[in-house]
């Protein structure tokens, strides 16, 4: 139960970084679409990669 609702979180987590990235980042097409894979791939790692180093720099 406690795994299926940190599963769902990473996962709204990570969706809201993809929408975040074709928003906002200011790479081309191929880096936001290399860059949301990344994300959507390793969900938490992700999530915490874009969210503490990459926001404000892309």
């Amino acid at each position: 139960m406690i795994g299926t609702i940190i599963y769902i979180l990473g996962l709204v987590c990570a969706v809201w970084c993809v929408l975040d990235i074709f928003k906002h980042a200011k790479c081309g097409v191929i880096g936001k679409i290399l860059l949301s894979i990344l994300v959507l791939a390793f969900s938490w790692i992700g999530f915490a990669v874009y969210y503490f180093l990459l926001r404000g720099k892309i």
